[in-house]
């Protein structure tokens, strides 16, 4: 079965604001839904498109986990509460378990 993937890029306006309203408070609700941190800030370099200033990738178990967790009522109260601080994007996809070249 394929796993699900959050993929999240964010410019935070805020920092204080965000570590304290959301990034204080996210571990429970991914614990809850066994999230991993493939990815969590760290170097980049934008090679096409546009970009924003922070990027993570979560795993979760399968793509009914990722949305599960998602649209439970206790992320989407840490939402609300980033709101202010940030603007991003967050994909949930389907990962890929296919053949490989």
């Amino acid at each position: 079965m394929a796993k699900g993937y959050w993929i999240g890029r964010v410019d935070v306006h805020d920092l204080e604001g965000y570590k304290r309203d959301y990034v204080a408070h996210n571990g429970t609700v991914f614990h809850k839904y066994g999230a991993r941190f493939l990815v969590r800030g760290g170097r980049f370099e934008s090679r096409e498109g546009s970009s924003r200033s922070r990027n993570v990738v979560i795993e979760f178990k399968d793509y009914e986990t990722a949305l599960a967790c998602y649209e439970s009522p206790e992320y989407q109260a840490l939402v609300k509460a980033r709101g202010p601080q940030s603007e991003g994007d967050i994909v949930v996809i389907e990962g890929y378990d296919g053949p490989q070249p």
